[in-house]
């Protein structure tokens, strides 16, 4: 959902253009209280500022903005931008968006498989060096080779994701 936050008396039309241009409902606050009680209670992909109201309205700005939570916020002016032209920047921020999302959910997979294979790897050297004490019972050694065997087919399965996951690792 959408946000559109202006005074100025197009702001209907400007929320159906947007609703139109970007698929996202669009709701319509004239006022930054209007928009802060609508922040409060709803949450939003974007919120489409009027630099207007910055202007005038500084302190309440400020506390809006404190009330975004997730949305990204643009600013435009509405008393020079046509609506077709603030689509365009609503659709560009939220494809930025989307493409910063993407990348910081990758970025933090690789750091999950990345802290999964070295716990593996320790449990396997773990494994190897408990297996190679002299005198271990049969039962104990059996034992280690089972969590052994268990820490293999974990990283089997991990480099098996990661290869469907990043087709560019595979040789």
């Amino acid at each position: 959902m959408i946000l559109l936050i202006t005074p100025s008396e197009r702001r209907e039309n400007c929320a159906q253009v947007l609703h139109g241009a970007t698929g996202h409902p669009t709701h319509v606050a004239n006022t930054l209280q209007a928009a802060i009680g609508s922040l409060r209670i709803q949450e939003y992909s974007a919120v489409v500022i009027d630099q207007f109201l910055l202007e005038t309205e500084p302190d309440e700005c400020d506390l809006m903005l404190r009330h975004l939570g997730r949305a990204v916020p643009i600013y435009v002016n509405c008393a020079i931008s046509g609506a077709e032209r603030i689509a365009r920047e609503v659709r560009s921020a939220l494809s930025r968006r989307q493409r910063e999302e993407q990348a910081a959910r990758r970025s933090a997979e690789q750091a999950m498989w990345s802290e999964l294979n070295e716990s593996v790897t320790a449990m396997l050297l773990s494994c190897d060096l408990a297996l190679a004490i002299p005198g271990m019972s049969a039962p104990a050694a059996e034992k280690i080779r089972a969590v052994h065997d268990l820490a293999v087919q974990i990283r089997s399965r991990l480099e098996a994701s990661q290869a469907r996951r990043d087709p560019a690792t595979q040789g």
